[in-house]
């Protein structure tokens, strides 16, 4: 466990020296909650008022882009240049490599979505959250699934060089989609079909059932479900195909 406790650390490193993926996976959320919530924020969205319906979908954005894009993205990037492959020839075990990863990831968006609550707070007068065990669980369980259904994502990227474009054509469309940033209601029946089926519209629904209406995770049962299947799907996926070593080309 020292082990994966000493990786840890140095995945943070890397990452917040890494300037273009701490600004895409960590700081992008945050710049769009406030340009868009000074742009809209005091508007009406189902009910609701546009900043405070605006931060659960960010979070959502936010858990898509750092759980499941960025971590996909650099574990491609690093088996295709031989990180991985080397790591195997270390003490660490995959294992441990696997926990420091994902812990660190948790990590990187606890620190975002408690900077969204804040910006909230200051910028827009949004309320802080009642249900603070619900919200923080509802982001845990998010936050790992996504991170499973990256690693799972990693098996059928061939290249560092594809990584990008096969990650931003899934997760980009996926947030518009499931309402990340504004309401999905008025969508053609064929894109609210779509939606119905992605993990990220259920989290964000979760999310708001927590900040909005107030309610506990476990109101939701449903939404639960559709993201703990998702992310064990992604959980198996990875197992059968995440790979160490570079694919062949």
């Amino acid at each position: 466990m020292s082990l994966a406790l000493r990786h840890f650390r140095t995945e943070q490193l890397l990452y917040w020296r890494s300037r273009e993926l701490a600004f895409f996976t960590f700081a992008l959320p945050i710049v769009f909650f406030v340009l868009l919530g000074s742009v809209y924020g005091d508007d009406e969205i189902d009910g609701v008022r546009g900043s405070n319906y605006l931060l659960a979908g960010i979070l959502g954005y936010g858990v898509s882009a750092t759980a499941f894009a960025g971590l996909a993205i650099m574990t491609v990037i690093r088996r295709e240049e031989g990180v991985l492959k080397r790591l195997r020839g270390t003490p660490l075990p995959p294992w441990a490599y696997i926990v420091a990863v994902i812990a660190s990831t948790i990590l990187v968006y606890a620190i975002e979505a408690a900077s969204l609550v804040v910006l909230g707070r200051l910028l827009f007068d949004i309320p802080f959250p009642d249900r603070w065990l619900s919200l923080v669980l509802t982001l845990l369980l998010g936050g790992l699934a996504f991170a499973a259904l990256g690693l799972g994502l990693t098996g059928v990227i061939r290249s560092a060089e594809g990584s990008s474009a096969v990650v931003n054509a899934i997760y980009l469309p996926m947030a518009f989609i499931s309402g990340s940033f504004f309401s999905a209601t008025a969508f053609p029946p064929v894109i609210e079909a779509i939606a119905d089926v992605l993990p990220l519209t259920y989290f964000i629904e979760l999310t708001r059932d927590v900040l909005l209406k107030n309610e506990n995770i476990w109101s939701n049962g449903t939404a639960v479900a559709v993201i703990a299947a998702w992310g064990a799907f992604g959980a198996i996926a990875a197992l059968r195909w995440f790979r160490w070593e570079p694919r062949e080309r």
